[in-house]
């Protein structure tokens, strides 16, 4: 007979193993609580011949465990150890990030619930005695190895993120603080270029002297920071701004009306925005 003795004194955890294990599928499976000295035990017993099938199937209801009651506490923890100089409100956003970025490819849900199942896999085919907590704390390197990487990744793209919109509200200050000293200006998006045109429809020099540049960083925003040095530098009175891209760059489109707001207007369908479309300008055939 295989049997394993799971201890924890959460009453929500063995609420969702005894859940588990009443829809475990297996013949010749029984299970049952009990409570002792330090911890309420949930016991499960396998009478049959397939052991593999049953610690396959008990490791992987362990690796959903983690998933769905602990791992938020886990990354949580990681990054309060870690990170512990940023404060409640940073350790939000960046819990947040932590979220949105657990579908990337590295960090998904298949590759942490493999190395949970390896982890419990290897344990329970040598053990009969698991103590949850602790066996969480200690055992689970590859995973937390894992959730750290995460944990690393969100607060790298946390920290651009913040020096991004630091930047984009001191450009806004400069920007309030001028006059416009120049006309209309007309932008066209491309899909890896873009080109400026004044009321005439004649190019625009793009100004790539860092003597003039009102922006320049170590950390790239985009692609375009001379054409939005010009701009800044020209100040026009309006900003047309006319994709003529089925997929131009949106980051560089989204700092223009961050930082120009109610002087920029967005075109996709007008006579200069056909017009390029329909010569298929580009970095390579443009006029």
């Amino acid at each position: 007979m295989n049997s394993l003795c799971i201890k924890t004194n959460n009453d929500d955890i063995l609420e969702y193993l005894q859940n588990e294990f009443s829809e475990f599928n297996m013949l010749n499976v029984f299970y049952s609580c009990n409570e002792f000295k330090y911890y309420k035990n949930i016991i499960i017993h396998y009478k049959g011949i397939d052991s593999e099938l049953f610690y396959n199937k008990l490791a992987t209801i362990l690796s959903y465990l983690v998933i769905d009651e602990f791992e938020n506490d886990i990354i949580k923890n990681i990054l309060i150890s870690n990170y512990f100089y940023f404060d409640d409100f940073e350790i939000l956003k960046i819990l947040k990030i932590c979220n949105e970025n657990l579908c990337e490819a590295d960090y998904s849900l298949v590759n942490r619930q493999l190395a949970l199942f390896d982890a419990f896999y290897n344990y329970i085919i040598g053990h009969h005695s698991l103590v949850l907590s602790g066996f969480i704390n200690f055992r689970l390197y590859n995973y937390r190895e894992i959730l750290e990487g995460l944990v690393d990744f969100s607060v790298n793209q946390y920290i651009v993120e913040r020096e991004y919109f630091e930047f984009i509200s001191l450009i806004k200050l400069y920007v309030n603080s001028q006059g416009s000293s120049y006309g209309n200006i007309h932008v066209i998006c491309f899909d890896y270029d873009t080109i400026l045109l004044d009321e005439n429809l004649d190019t625009i020099e793009i100004d790539k002297s860092s003597l003039n540049a009102k922006y320049l960083s170590d950390v790239s925003f985009s692609n375009n920071d001379y054409i939005l040095n010009t701009l800044l530098n020209l100040l026009p009175n309006k900003i047309f701004l006319h994709v003529a891209s089925i997929s131009p760059n949106f980051d560089f489109i989204n700092t223009l009306k961050l930082v120009f707001e109610d002087r920029i207007t967005i075109c996709t369908d007008c006579n200069i925005c056909n017009l390029y479309k329909s010569l298929n300008i580009s970095p390579k055939n443009k006029p």
